[in-house]
């Protein structure tokens, strides 16, 4: 296929992506009006979520293959004293794809490390704001960030179906470099969901979660 067809489609996902911008101020105009935005609010959040859920199924599998890709090189290396540089490479991919895709279900299970030592302290309300506040001026914008400064060096690798510099690696080395854009659209969107809920907890439109410290201490107590 035509290398500069795919440079088009990334010229129509950018400007989408511009398009979609004004989305990200929907958290906002809930706080301000949760009676008009509640269910459209409530329904982008859900579909975020199973979309996230998607790409945590890809990050499972990634998992399995990374599994077996590892232990087909230990065994190739240690049993018969061969090895394979497209097999290792494989291993780097399949981990690479298992984190990329699997971090944004990850911030929505609240499975990221923490280390806020001052979130935990305060009431549901503060620590809505915290999330927040958190989203708006570190998550998106170094997502954003990551967009952004990978473009050029993307679209290259595309233009080029760049491959390993290896003569027995992998072909698609422009696949790998793939990861990092889908990993930045994944967690805005995520982030959006998340900023939703926060929006919607704080207005009363959804039930507010126990603090984890809360869980953490009962299940010890226990």
């Amino acid at each position: 296929m035509d290398p500069a067809f795919f440079l088009h489609l990334g010229a129509i996902l950018k400007w989408v992506g511009i398009a979609l911008l004004p989305v990200f101020l929907l958290p906002l105009i809930t706080l301000v009006v949760p009676g008009l935005v509640e269910g459209l609010s409530k329904r982008v959040s859900a579909t975020i979520d199973a979309i996230s859920g998607i790409a945590l199924g890809g990050a499972i599998a990634s998992a399995l293959l990374l599994v077996l890709f590892q232990l087909s090189v230990v065994v190739l290396r240690y049993t018969y004293g061969i090895s394979f540089t497209w097999l290792n490479e494989l291993v780097i991919y399949a981990f690479a794809a298992m984190f990329m895709l699997g971090s944004a279900a990850t911030l929505r299970d609240d499975g990221h490390v923490r280390v806020d030592i001052l979130r935990p302290r305060f009431g549901a309300d503060g620590r809505n704001w915290i999330e927040l506040a958190g989203i708006y001026f570190f998550l998106f914008p170094i997502c954003i960030r990551l967009l952004t400064t990978g473009e050029q060096g993307l679209a290259r690798a595309w233009s080029l179906f760049e491959g390993s510099s290896e003569s027995d690696g992998l072909p698609f080395l422009y696949l790998f470099k793939t990861l990092v854009p889908a990993f930045a659209v994944l967690m805005l969107a995520q982030g959006l969901s998340e900023a939703l809920k926060a929006a919607l907890r704080l207005t009363g439109k959804l039930e507010n979660e126990a603090p984890a410290t809360s869980t953490t201490e009962s299940a010890h107590g226990a």
